[in-house]
């Protein structure tokens, strides 16, 4: 279940996913290197529209796609607040697939498979980017790329995952229903 799960801060400090019961979560992978750095203003939007009405973002930054993560948390951090004043907070750089891969990224995978890229120009390269990687990507949980994401209802009950790919205007429609 979704709230006995924890991750680690960027601090070193434990975050219990209790601590966010009741509330609805966007669990996503990050890094500061990729295409789809851009999507923080989307999610700071989102987080500055959402929060009050109990709306989180759990970030956790991610480098096992093309080394697009390689800072220090610190850094991460850093690059986060100055180039996008997001104000939600970074956890610690983790893996999210393999052997490695954090409790809660294992959970969220076995909850929402991949379902596909959708349709239009990045759908067709992030297909043929992950064909080459792995040919049986489209029948495997695992994610794909930085900035999938997940979201959690109030209950704690995984409701949607969203590829890269996705619209961000998506995102945060779900995200509004489920408030």
């Amino acid at each position: 279940m979704f709230y006995d799960l924890s991750v680690m801060a960027a601090d070193g400090n434990e975050v219990s996913m209790k601590d966010y019961e009741g509330k609805v979560v966007l669990v996503v992978n990050t890094a500061t290197g990729c295409g789809f750095t851009p999507h923080y203003k989307d999610l700071e939007a989102m987080y500055e529209k959402f929060h009050d009405k109990g709306f989180e973002i759990i970030d956790v930054p991610c480098n096992q796609f093309a080394g697009q993560a390689p800072e220090s948390d610190e850094e991460i951090h850093e690059f986060c607040q100055l180039k996008y004043h997001t104000q939600f907070p970074q956890m610690k750089k983790s893996d999210v697939n393999g052997e490695d891969a954090i409790e809660l990224f294992k959970f969220l995978k076995s909850e929402k498979g991949f379902e596909g890229f959708g349709k239009g120009p990045k759908a067709l390269a992030m297909s043929a980017l992950l064909k080459k990687m792995d040919k049986d990507y489209k029948n495997n949980p695992e994610i794909k790329w930085n900035f999938t994401k997940f979201i959690i209802n109030r209950k704690g009950e995984v409701v949607a995952r969203f590829e890269p790919t996705a619209d961000m205007k998506k995102v945060a429609e779900c995200v509004e229903e489920l408030l």
